[in-house]
């Protein structure tokens, strides 16, 4: 493993499945302690036996993110099973394609509340524990489509949402500095992980998500590894003297039409 993560404690959202629950697992591998969020009680305790199986180094917490009590909750597990917080991978998130002539208010405030407040509360009840240590980093999943709007995955509320959560970057990177606490974000192009059947059957997934290799110049979409890397290295002390950036990992897209 590249990075030492040596008995640090990290909490990761959106941990039950695609790259929250990659991250999870290569940072226990490197000597971390981990506690994972997402909605589903069932989905994380599976995840969990994977990520660990002695259980010694991880734990998990069902609950709706856009809920600051889940941020609140997630934090004291980490503090009474491992004494603390050290690094908050700020990860979850939704995906749902629509026209936004389409859009209704129910569908607008689940990308919001979701992706933002979600966050938001999240790195803030983190911010507060990692204080206590004197220390701590937050990385964020943010997205490409908040750098460029995609036509064939029309997004406007989910783009803006992830908007935000890039500005949110910035802004605690100020706040937050004299904290010693450093905060970045990656912002992924096509990555093929469980989200995509949140909305498709696995037939229009198969049938769908190779269509978009193409869409990024290096010829392929994501794998969470690619990702997960990126966060693990803005997450270590390799990253000591980079806060406030949006690092997109999108096999090339952001550099420019290539077709």
């Amino acid at each position: 493993m590249s990075h030492s993560f040596s008995s640090k404690v990290a909490i990761v959202t959106g941990g039950g499945s695609g790259i929250g629950k990659e991250v999870a697992a290569r940072l226990v591998k490197a000597g971390a302690s981990v506690v994972i969020g997402g909605r589903d009680e069932a989905k994380l305790r599976r995840a969990a036996a994977e990520i660990d199986p002695t259980g010694a180094h991880v734990r998990h917490h069902a609950g709706d993110i856009a809920k600051p009590a889940t941020a609140a909750a997630l934090v004291d597990l980490a503090t009474q099973a491992f004494s603390g917080v050290d690094i908050l991978i700020n990860n979850a998130g939704v995906f749902r394609p629509k026209a936004f002539l389409d859009v209704n208010e129910a569908e607008y405030d689940w990308f919001l509340d979701t992706i933002l407040k979600g966050k938001f509360f999240m790195a803030q009840a983190a911010a507060k524990a990692m204080q206590q240590r004197g220390a701590g980093a937050i990385v964020q999943t943010g997205s490409l489509w908040a750098l460029q709007a995609i036509g064939a995955t029309p997004s406007a509320a989910y783009s803006a949402a992830n908007a935000g959560v890039h500005a949110l970057t910035r802004n605690l990177a100020i706040e937050l500095a004299a904290s010693n606490i450093r905060i970045n974000t990656v912002a992924p192009a096509v990555v093929e992980t469980p989200v995509y059947n949140t909305f498709m059957s696995d037939d229009q997934v198969k049938e769908t998500l190779p269509a978009f290799n193409a869409f990024h110049p290096l010829g392929r979409n994501g794998q969470p590894a690619d990702v997960a890397e990126a966060i693990l290295f803005l997450a270590s002390p390799q990253a000591a003297w980079i806060t406030g950036t949006v690092l997109p990992v999108d096999g090339g897209v952001m550099a420019g039409r290539h077709a």
